[in-house]
């Protein structure tokens, strides 16, 4: 690999250069640093992060597995329900379900006395997911000299990216699909002359497997899989079909180990739902309620329309930074390359070459997804893997402003994500569940409302609500108004237990709103007391100003805060 920097350039650029370019320190160097990134994986998930991607890290797995393993009193989301089953539950029973089994177990036999906290509620299946993870180090070390990639170069852009430090590290079924994905990849990897490599390309059993656990997962799965698989049935030399018939013959040869797979889920659905939830005897497929649902565009309405250009121009780039810039230059030269060879009549030899065919794994995907209005940046996820093969190519010139981009992007992406969105909502959890299993004040026992306003859902399983006492209510009301929260705050002090002064029970009502929001609070007509703020915490959908961060109370408007509710002003 040859990697060439001007005379002169600035220091800052260290980290960077090594990251794009392992000559500058040789290889030891670079195993070491790979290393050390590797310990930062580690050390950041057991910390833990505080960052709240999304609702789903959270409600597609150690939510619903709380409840059907521990027994915790959850909110269990719509696709769990036996009335809508959209979602396998296969992945979640083996990998958090596993997790929670194990910490049980080892509480009841006292090997592990308060085995289950509110901590290792949160990192034991997160801890399951970045072990997962490094079976994507493995796949782009393999698969990294049959694309013509530098493996440790390749390694080194996997591990120093923020989307691996945080997203691959939560338990996201998007995660998921990125493992299985970089997997399928290396099954369909060419051989060191293009040609399909023997005993890899070859396991079709082992790749249909992965294509069905694939869609299981996210039926979006096939979306990735198709040009790589196309790419496979062609011998590994184009992703164009060589002929009808041999296109099919490859494709009967996944059959064996995809319906072997695909069995196993639906008997673990159908089991499930139709036994455990109460369902009723009928076959489960998840997958068909998924794409019923997301076929529907008034359903994806609901969670919130996009820009038809929104992974292309924003999410990708927000994701991967300067290689998404790579990747859409990359793409625009192979283009012109083949409009021209097209307007010379000439078959285009893109089509053959591996940095294009990477291209085309990278964007044919995009471009799938982009079809439909809902956008989020983690559905991009699983293109970190053929996106870090084409950015680790063999004898590229790094440009210095790639180098120091790349640096400064991914630990200001690491920051925002992995700490700062939403960062005070998994500590404030923690922090109320000491609270309410802390000794009763006076010993008088408590009746205890959390209400959560612009936040993200709070996921209840990190309070440890077992049905046992106090009695705990928890109310989210998203995004409302500030009304909203005055006339539901009037309605808790209106209830039997806070209006028997002196009674059997204690009413203490709690809110916990972003500093941007806590003025709607103190609008409502009632005492707050015992006021605690956690830093830091930042709500996209009420961000502060730009005159309140240049404040010198900029911490308030970047902190999440604990209100306890007094009596009604005036009484």
């Amino acid at each position: 690999m040859t990697c060439t920097y001007p005379d002169g350039e600035p220091a800052l650029a260290w980290l960077g250069s090594v990251l794009l370019c392992p000559e500058v320190l040789g290889m030891w160097a670079t195993q070491v640093l790979w290393g050390s990134l590797v310990l930062l994986r580690i050390a950041w998930c057991l910390l833990p992060q505080t960052g709240y991607l999304h609702p789903d890290e959270f409600f597609q797995s150690p939510e619903v597995m709380a409840e059907d393993v521990l027994g915790l009193e959850v909110y269990r989301p719509w696709e769990f329900l036996p009335s809508s089953p959209c979602r396998t539950v296969l992945f979640p029973l083996l990998t958090t379900g596993s997790v929670f089994w194990l910490m049980e177990l080892l509480d009841r036999l006292g090997l592990w006395p308060g085995a289950i906290s509110s901590y290792t509620l949160l990192v034991g299946p997160r801890l399951v997911f970045t072990a997962l993870s490094f079976a994507l180090d493995w796949g782009i070390h393999r698969a990294a000299p049959l694309w013509g990639a530098d493996p440790w170069h390749a390694l080194l852009l996997l591990a120093g990216s923020y989307v691996t430090l945080v997203f691959y590290t939560r338990t996201l079924a998007n995660a998921t699909e990125g493992l299985l994905f970089m997997w399928l990849l290396v099954l369909v990897s060419p051989g060191t002359h293009g040609k399909l490599s023997p005993g890899r390309g070859g396991h079709s059993w082992l790749l249909g497997a992965v294509v069905a656990a694939g869609f299981f997962n996210r039926p979006t799965f096939l979306g990735f899989a198709l040009l790589p698989l196309l790419f496979w049935s062609s011998g590994c030399t184009t992703v164009v079909p060589l002929s009808m018939k041999a296109l099919v013959q490859r494709m009967l040869e996944l059959l064996p180990g995809a319906t072997l797979v695909a069995a196993l889920f639906v008997a673990t659905d159908t089991w499930y739902y139709s036994l455990r939830l109460g369902l009723g005897p009928r076959l489960v497929l998840t997958p068909a309620h998924f794409l019923s649902y997301n076929l529907d565009p008034q359903n994806l309405a609901r969670h919130g329309t996009h820009p038809r250009l929104t992974h292309l121009a924003v999410n990708g780039f927000l994701l991967f930074g300067v290689l998404h810039v790579a990747a859409v230059m990359g793409a625009w030269k192979v283009l012109k390359e083949s409009l021209a060879a097209v307007a010379q009549r000439q078959a285009p030899r893109t089509l053959r070459d591996r940095r294009a065919v990477l291209l085309l794994f990278y964007f044919f995907p995009l471009a799938l997804l982009s079809l439909f209005s809902h956008q989020e940046p983690r559905f991009l996820v699983p293109l970190l893997g053929p996106l870090t093969l084409f950015s680790s190519q063999k004898g590229r010139v790094v440009a210095p402003w790639r180098i120091a981009s790349f640096t400064l992007f991914n630990v200001l992406g690491a920051l925002f994500f992995g700490c700062l969105h939403q960062g005070g909502l998994v500590p404030c959890l923690s922090r109320l569940e000491q609270s309410i299993r802390a000794p009763a004040p006076q010993g008088q026992p408590s009746h205890y409302t959390l209400l959560f306003t612009h936040t993200y859902m709070p996921p209840r399983y990190l309070l440890r609500l077992g049905g046992q006492e106090p009695p705990v209510e928890v109310i989210d009301l998203g995004g409302a108004e500030s009304r909203a929260l005055c006339q539901t705050l009037d309605q808790l002090a209106s209830h039997p237990v806070c209006k028997a002064a002196g009674g059997d029970r204690l009413c203490r009502i709690f809110v916990v709103t972003p500093g941007t929001a806590k003025e709607a609070a103190a609008a409502c007509p009632f005492s707050l007391r015992n006021e605690t703020r956690l830093f830091p915490h930042l709500t996209l959908e009420d961000p502060p100003g730009l005159s309140a961060l240049l404040s010198s109370r900029w911490r308030d408007s970047l902190g999440l805060y604990i209100l306890e509710v007094g009596e009604r002003r005036g009484q």
